[in-house]
Parts: structure tokens; sequence; C-alpha cells
């Protein structure tokens, strides 16, 4: 998709939306995003937290560590 047809369909999306909450949602989603820059989160970890998350990444490449969708929902009753 473009640039301009996303613009589009992102304006219909919100030109549709009646809920004033959505709608803030929305607004503080894209206000938070549009000076987000690509790295800054993994920069702003610990080098612990960094190490943590490349273990859990490889982790779960085995299916034995994955837990089913259907499991969560059980476990926190969805």
């Amino acid at each position: 998709m473009t640039t301009i047809e996303l613009k589009k369909n992102l304006h219909q999306i919100i030109d549709s939306v009646d809920s004033d909450l959505l709608l803030s949602k929305f607004y503080f989603v894209l206000k938070k995003m549009k000076n987000f820059n690509s790295g800054d989160l993994w920069n702003n970890l610990t080098k612990e937290e960094q190490d943590e998350l490349i273990i859990s990444d490889k982790e779960s490449e085995d299916e034995n560590n994955l837990i089913s969708h259907s499991e969560i929902l059980k476990k926190h009753k969805f």
C-alpha cells in the first residue's frame, strides 16, 4: 500500500469512529509514534534487558517452549 493509500484508509477509519475514548487512543499512539526513531526502544534497554530478549527470542524458536493460544485464554479466563 502506498503512503497516499495508507493515509486515505486511515482517514476513513478515523472518520467512522464515534468514540472519543478510541479517538483519543489513536491520537496518543500516532503522536507518540510520529517522533519514534527505529532502534530507540532497543537502545533504551539495559544490556541485561537486551540479552534477556535475545535469549527469549531464541527459546521461542523451540515449539516445546511455546504455550498455545487456547491455553493462554484458559489461564487468563478470556
